[in-house]
């Protein structure tokens, strides 16, 4: 399938590890409370909903997508939540707002903003900004991104009133500068500001990143910082929770969608419900299962724009979820954000571990295992066949110890890749044996995780 293909286009042409390993020397859970600092634990889940009028809005003036005005009408908003409300009565969502539906004076867009508003003020729901429809720094300069969000951001705390203020932006991918310019000018310092493992889907291409929640340095969005100098002090996080084994794809390549996970599009609307709404618990149960033992935390997100329906599956996984995992905390964006951020002040402590059997769905390969390392010097993922118990592989190495630059000019490509890169798309990408690898690469690892000698 052609690369530019969209989510909702190939929608429409398609039919646990032990606790112990996370307590292992030097887990993130020992260093952090060698050095006094509590670290974040329990189980969270951020639900995003998005309201538009065009379906990509990528400055205020240009839109490339379709009219979707119809689709987000203040009763589907309040169909959105009331849906979210039956699955987790006590929860709380965040609502991101375009820019076209914040000037539109039509009566519809009117009543939808007061609704908006409303939900703030009766639920404690988060109300913020979505530029560039995903795609701002792709589409616009770093200097009118931070004008539209300055204004965009005003605009919103007067639709709210009581002097409110969002504690986080929606915003798809964004660079660097442009987090400094939110906390450091507009004191927010919270941003869903990259994609994690997009490529080849949609309008911006994005791969290079760690999936959960960490400070990105001035060099580079999806680099963490490596200390005080390159320090921006907003977190970063994710947009969607993915199945790894999906992730590791380029786009659509083999039929498959490397963006399957939790969304809606992906799963029931491409699997059917039975098949994709396992989908959805299994890719849940990656995070809240293995990796909270692992990771002493668990976070799951999603991202699903008012237009493109699906409520009943949101009822049902937010339902699913709190049965299987009853301390779930259902919260706003920015609330987990700045929860982590308490929890932790830097990158050093930064050690993030997931492992994956293939969920049997398709794109995640029953027989295959994946295992992802993150840290604030890389990341590395294994693969391996574990019915045969074949050898590991790397598949993915990043460093992020390495110079760093984000584009200059307006494109879609904005991912970070050296050394080794799980989508397989430049000719070093090639799977190998961790003893392959440079003396100095080799050595990084083994630092960091001593026991993956064994898997040389």
């Amino acid at each position: 399938m052609d690369g530019n293909w969209s989510r909702r286009e190939f929608l429409g042409g398609a039919a646990g590890s032990a606790a112990a390993l996370a307590l292992g020397a030097g887990g993130v859970n020992s260093k952090a409370f060698a050095q006094g600092v509590s670290p974040l634990r329990g189980r969270f889940l951020t639900h995003v909903s998005v309201v538009r009028v065009n379906q990509i809005e990528v400055t205020p003036s240009r839109s490339i997508g379709l009219d979707e005005s119809s689709d987000n009408s203040p009763a589907k908003i309040r169909a959105r939540r009331d849906a979210f409300a039956r699955g987790c009565q006590d929860g709380k969502m965040t609502w991101a707002i375009s820019w076209l539906a914040l000037i539109d004076q039509r009566k519809e867009y009117q009543e939808a903003r007061k609704l908006l508003a409303s939900f703030h003020d009766r639920y404690g729901d988060e109300i913020t900004f979505i530029p560039g429809g995903y795609f701002a720094p792709m589409y616009d300069t770093r200097e009118h991104i931070r004008a539209t969000l300055h204004k965009a951001l005003g605009m919103v705390s007067g639709m709210v009133g009581g002097g409110y203020r969002p504690e986080c932006v929606v915003a798809g991918f964004m660079d660097a500068e442009d987090q400094r310019f939110l906390a450091n000018e507009e004191g927010i310092h919270v941003c869903q500001g990259q994609i994690w493992s997009q490529h080849g889907i949609d309008h911006g291409d994005g791969d290079g990143g760690i999936c959960y929640p960490y400070y990105p340095s001035r060099e580079h969005y999806l680099k963490p910082a490596q200390g005080a100098a390159d320090f921006i002090d907003s977190v970063c996080l994710d947009g969607w929770t993915c199945d790894f084994l999906a992730a590791r794809r380029e786009g659509f390549q083999g039929g498959f969608n490397s963006r399957m996970g939790v969304g809606p599009i992906e799963t029931v609307g491409n699997l059917g419900k039975e098949v994709g709404r396992r989908e959805m618990m299994d890719t849940t149960a990656v995070h809240f299962d293995g990796g909270a033992a692992m990771n002493g935390f668990g976070w799951v997100t999603a991202i699903w724009e008012v237009s493109i329906g699906h409520d009943e599956d949101l009822t049902y996984w937010l339902q699913a979820v709190r049965e299987r995992w009853p301390d779930t905390q259902v919260v706003t964006e920015g609330g987990f954000g700045l929860e982590w951020r308490k929890h932790t002040p830097n990158n050093s402590q930064l050690n993030y571990r997931f492992d994956e059997k293939g969920t049997g769905a398709p794109g995640s390969e029953k027989d295959l295992e994946i295992e992802w390392f993150m840290n604030r010097e890389f990341r590395l993922a294994l693969l391996r066949d574990w019915k045969k118990e074949s050898p590991w592989m790397a598949v993915d190495f990043t460093r992020y110890d390495l110079k760093a630059s984000e584009p200059k000019g307006l494109q879609r490509e904005w991912s970070l890749m050296n050394v080794l890169n799980q989508k397989g798309i430049r000719p070093q990408d090639k799977p190998m044996r961790l003893g392959q690898l440079s003396t100095e690469d080799q050595r990084m690892i083994y630092a960091m995780y001593p026991t993956l000698k064994n898997e040389a």
